[in-house]
């Protein structure tokens, strides 16, 4: 199992969430955190992860996971609303960045993913989550690629092209269901024929025994 599916089947599912995107990242500026606070526990890697709960209405959280070093499980850490989310800062739209920043109304997180394609990706599914969940202001996406963000997206693409496939699988299905139309009344024509030949037969065999 890959390290995301995992992610979500040990995180996300046992809350009845689903999780829609993950990106692996480091902080570019890291907090100041007691030594104690740590508890000892060593390197790790760090998830943000985007999700929906299964039950209506609809909640779009964003959360931070940690794996660390030599275990399987994960560690849920914060966890804020999307309602929360204030911008998200892309960069720089000129070249492929693996830098973003999310400010939240609490403060700015500051990350580097593991690859700008990650990176891009999960920005685009996060801009189109808000799009479709977010009532009344939606967060800011500054320094985006418009690709990323605008009409030709590589998500609304791949959604126009499940739209087409459906279309295009519904009039086969329409398709075959009138050829088996055709089929059917044609097989009721050619029984009602031999049937009318059968009576006919045993009529003629009747009258020439007579």
């Amino acid at each position: 199992m890959s390290g995301k599916l995992a992610l979500n089947k040990e995180v996300f599912v046992p809350n009845d969430e689903r999780m829609l995107a993950a990106v692996q990242v480091k902080r570019r500026t890291k907090k100041k955190i007691p030594f104690l606070a740590t508890g000892g526990q060593g390197d790790y890697t760090t998830f943000i992860c985007l999700s929906v709960t299964n039950k209506k209405p609809t909640q779009v959280n964003i959360t931070k996971v940690k794996q660390f070093q030599g275990l399987s499980s994960f560690v849920r850490r914060s966890q804020w609303s999307i309602i929360q989310l204030r911008v998200v800062n892309a960069v720089d739209s000129s070249r492929d960045c693996p830098e973003f920043d999310l400010t939240f109304e609490n403060g700015t997180d500051q990350w580097t993913a593991s690859s700008a394609g990650e990176k891009s990706m999960f920005i685009q599914i996060l801009h189109h989550t808000c799009q479709r969940h977010t009532s009344g202001k939606k967060p800011d996406f500054i320094n985006c690629d418009p690709k990323v963000t605008g009409g030709n997206s590589l998500l609304h693409n791949a959604a126009d092209s499940v739209s087409s496939a459906v279309q295009k699988a519904s009039q086969a299905l329409n398709e075959r269901g009138e050829k088996l139309g055709r089929v059917e009344e044609k097989t009721g024509e050619m029984m009602n024929s031999a049937q009318h030949f059968a009576d006919t037969a045993h009529k003629l065999a009747m009258k020439h025994k007579c």
